[in-house]
């Protein structure tokens, strides 16, 4: 017999259930023992030290618990990925306001690591669209925080603060509306000034050439050939394309003025080649290609396989018997003032030999629920532009230079033109940079209230010193 199919007072259950396991888990760790999860994925960049601890079993908290089409909600399991999500929401015409680029990347992980795709222009980062989010403290409690409720504190803390305030368990989000296709134009631009000002045009016109536009990232490929694509939705189209075998996405960014893609297909068009990144694995040669399984050409996959050489670092040994000179990692995204932008990619081009570059330009959906209406641990100012920057290599160290000195130099570039820089890759501020930046005050408050005894990391260790 097959089973009866999970009704919403099942999952209701399993959830509570779930929520029970974790906090008797937490509850047998030896008091003082730092607290971390088990997780068989991570988006993150920064390699941390192994501690041979066990972590929190979350595996039971990976599900989509509802979705209401009426209201436009969903109800999630703070470990679901963003795959199992869209396909949840799609089912029903719907999606999340925003949509990491990545398959694996968990709603938990991008409301407090912070998110952001082609529609953040328009809908921001993934916290803006929570109504609520319960969530696993770290003195062992389990609150819901909203934005107006009594854990007030928490909720405007959250964001940013990369699971070191606690861990979302579930979360209740808003949802949009979907047609079946997105018309994509890729505009090519030959000057860095012409191609943020039209990004800053796009962003508050909303249209391009007459045309409506919901969607909008762009790709620097030197300082003559950078593209801004434009995505439409629409209700029909003349064909389809796909990105999740032998094509590769942002290769016909150069070959073609117009594309048409499925929704699902527009909202992993990245995930494939992991951007660009898979080049460095060889996956990108057609000859190579052919003979991957379609099921392996996954950002995920790309990930264990970096995760090994970051171990192991095997790569790193043949360079140096092959008298090539070790190298830095240069992974990151940063946001820089709509109107610095191109200031910043000209001493990028000219100081950082990375191509290509990501752009994509965010807004805050509304004002956040603070007295000055930003978040407090990633304050971007209400009503302004930014262009999310990123860039995802490595780079030979120079002789006489040491690991790290190219991070250093765009931290700095970065707070030149007024920037901020996510906190999912390698870091290297000192404390007094680093907090000045990131809420040091509004930080250090819900610490205390919710993690007083310290068994989660705190945020400069986590982010910089890689604990």
């Amino acid at each position: 017999m097959t089973a009866p199919p999970k009704t919403a007072d099942n999952r209701l259950e399993a959830h509570e259930a779930a929520v029970a396991r974790l906090l008797a888990q937490y509850r047998e760790l030896p008091p003082g023992e730092p607290v971390r999860l088990a997780k068989s994925t991570t988006n993150l960049f920064r390699p941390r030290e192994r501690t041979g601890r066990a972590g929190l079993d979350v595996s039971g908290l990976d599900r989509v618990l509802s979705v209401d089409p009426v209201q436009r909600t969903a109800v999630v399991q703070g470990m679901t990925t963003y795959e199992h999500l869209v396909d949840a929401t799609l089912a029903h015409g719907l999606m999340p306001y925003v949509v990491p680029q990545l398959k694996t990347i968990t709603l938990g992980g991008a409301v407090t690591g912070l998110g952001i795709e082609a529609s953040s222009w328009r809908n921001g980062l993934p916290h803006e669209s929570v109504r609520s989010v319960d969530v696993l403290t770290g003195d062992g409690r389990v609150v819901t925080a909203t934005p107006d409720g009594p854990e007030a504190e928490l909720f405007r803390a959250f964001p940013n603060s990369y699971g070191t305030l606690g861990y979302a368990v579930r979360l209740t989000i808003d949802l949009e509306q979907v047609q079946p296709y997105v018309h994509v134009r890729h505009i090519r631009f030959q000057d860095l000034d012409a191609v943020t000002d039209a990004l800053a045009r796009v962003v508050e016109d909303g249209s391009w050439d007459g045309e409506p536009v919901d969607f909008v990232d762009g790709v620097v490929f030197s300082a003559t050939e950078a593209y801004l694509t434009l995505g439409s939705w629409a209700a029909e189209a003349p064909y389809s394309n796909a990105y999740s075998g032998q094509q590769i996405y942002y290769r016909s960014i150069q070959q073609r003025r117009e594309d048409w893609l499925r929704v699902r297909d527009y909202l992993w068009r990245w995930d494939t080649d992991w951007f660009w990144c898979s080049r460095a694995l060889g996956v990108q040669n057609p000859r190579v290609r052919r003979w991957v399984p379609q099921k392996y050409l996954r950002s995920d996959v790309y990930q264990k396989v970096i995760a090994l050489e970051n171990r192991y670092h095997a790569m790193a040994r043949i360079d140096a018997l092959r008298g090539r000179p070790p190298r830095e990692r240069v992974v990151q995204d940063v946001e820089i003032p709509v109107e610095r932008t191109a200031e910043f990619l000209r001493w990028f081009l000219d100081e950082v030999p990375i191509e290509p570059i990501w752009l994509c330009p965010l807004r805050l959906r509304r004002p956040a629920p603070t007295d000055d209406g930003q978040w407090p641990l990633y304050p971007l100012a209400p009503g302004t532009t930014y262009v999310n920057v990123g860039f995802w290599s490595t780079v030979a160290i120079a002789e006489g230079s040491v690991d790290g000195d190219v991070n250093r130099a765009i931290e700095r570039q970065v707070a030149d033109t007024g920037g901020h820089k996510s906190l999912y890759s390698d870091a290297y501020y000192t404390p007094e940079e680093f907090w000045a930046l990131y809420g040091e005050r509004p930080y250090r408050s819900a610490k205390a209230r919710y993690d007083g005894q310290g068994r989660l990391l705190d945020l400069y260790d986590k982010a910089v010193r890689r604990r």
